[in-house]
């Protein structure tokens, strides 16, 4: 893909800078755009996580940019935590950001845990994203019902051991969202899919294959 270049920069969020890093590509015109959100600043979550990378790394070697951020109270983005709320804000500010810089170009929003619950929900509202990738949702104590209504095309990796949602509930919730959607399983992870991160990356480049 030629040169990569790492940008570490600050967006105005709505509770203050946002701190953000972007991987761009050589190419003038990429075909698609990327966000990947970040778990639970409150447990640690940063865009620095392992699993926000390795989906970063994968999406950028499909030719993507990609552009992670930290949610406001994280890192050294300002504002304190908001409990979902005005993160799906910070979410907001940062596909703004995206829209600016790559004016037409697709976006697919990713996120993991946390990020996924925020991010996803955002994505589902915001028409310049246009596809969807969740990893670890956490159904078994969040409201994933913005779903149901959320017709753009989604990948959803879960691990089948997630503590955090359970290979049950998070089947019940994927039946009733609508089509285009694909969920994949991986054999014997939990939430932070210790081990398994090979498995988070094999899914996600086939499910690319096809966009």
């Amino acid at each position: 893909m030629g040169d990569v270049f790492h940008r570490t920069f600050f967006i105005n969020g709505p509770a203050g800078r946002l701190e953000a890093l972007l991987w761009t590509v050589s190419s003038d015109d990429p075909r698609h755009v990327a966000l990947v959100c970040h778990p639970h600043p409150l447990f640690g979550g940063t865009l620095h996580n392992k699993i926000v990378f390795r989906v970063a790394k994968s999406l950028h070697a499909h030719g993507f940019p990609v552009l992670r951020f930290n949610f406001r109270g994280a890192g050294t983005s300002e504002g304190v935590h908001d409990d979902g709320r005005g993160e799906r804000d910070d979410v907001a500010a940062a596909l703004d950001y995206l829209a600016k810089e790559f004016p037409g170009r697709p976006i697919l929003l990713s996120g993991f845990s946390f990020g996924a619950w925020v991010g996803l929900r955002a994505g589902c509202e915001d028409s310049r994203v246009t596809e969807l990738i969740g990893l670890g949702l956490p159904v078994n104590n969040s409201d994933l019902s913005y779903l149901h209504s959320c017709a753009k095309p989604k990948l959803i990796v879960q691990g089948s051991n997630d503590q955090y949602g359970s290979r049950e509930k998070l089947q019940t919730l994927f039946d009733t969202i609508p089509e285009p959607k694909k969920l994949i399983f991986a054999d014997g992870a939990d939430h932070f899919f210790t081990s398994k991160l090979d498995q988070v990356a094999g899914a996600i480049d086939k499910w690319l294959e096809h966009l």
